[in-house]
């Protein structure tokens, strides 16, 4: 395990060589485009750009109408997927509610299949609603995570399969 992992090391430490020797360079004469700007508020960093909703916010968004917090920050396919099937799940749970009461009306011997098939339409309604919100929350922590990252996944030479993955400096 140790005799894998210092090729490991060495090509570590030979990429970072350039950059620390990059970061020690004179920058005495700073170009005026290239001073950060100002903290927007207190405890803001200049490093990140910041969430356009807390991820609390996004939370409880969610939580009231599905899609909405992934609205807020941008990302409107998964927004409009939550959103489409909160449509596809309340207009099962309604349309099996009003066979449920023309079977009760008729006297039919299927209303406890009927009973439960609206149950299960509630029931996703409902997770529809948990994982808008856990998504909507997860994305607003993860807002600044850089998109740009390769994973692949690749047939190792002795039979098995490999992982690796690409993070751009």
């Amino acid at each position: 395990m140790i005799r894998g992992l210092r090729p490991w090391l060495l090509a570590l430490a030979l990429l970072s060589a350039p950059v620390a020797v990059a970061a020690q360079e004179d920058t005495t004469a700073v170009r005026a485009d290239s001073v950060p700007a100002e903290p927007a508020g207190p405890g803001a960093d200049t490093l990140y750009a910041r969430a356009p909703v807390s991820p609390m916010g996004g939370l409880w968004r969610s939580i009231l109408i599905p899609g909405w917090g992934q609205a807020k920050l941008n990302r409107k396919l998964t927004g409009a997927l939550f959103i489409a099937w909160e449509g596809v799940t309340l207009g099962m749970a309604i349309k099996s509610n009003h066979e449920l009461n023309y079977l009760r009306r008729t006297g039919s011997g299927s209303v406890r299949a009927k009973e439960k098939e609206r149950q299960d339409w509630l029931v996703l309604l409902a997770f529809n609603h948990l994982f808008s919100a856990i998504e909507a929350y997860v994305s607003a922590h993860l807002w600044d995570f850089p998109d740009d990252l390769d994973v692949r996944a690749a047939p190792l030479p002795g039979g098995g399969i490999g992982a690796g993955v690409k993070i751009p400096f």
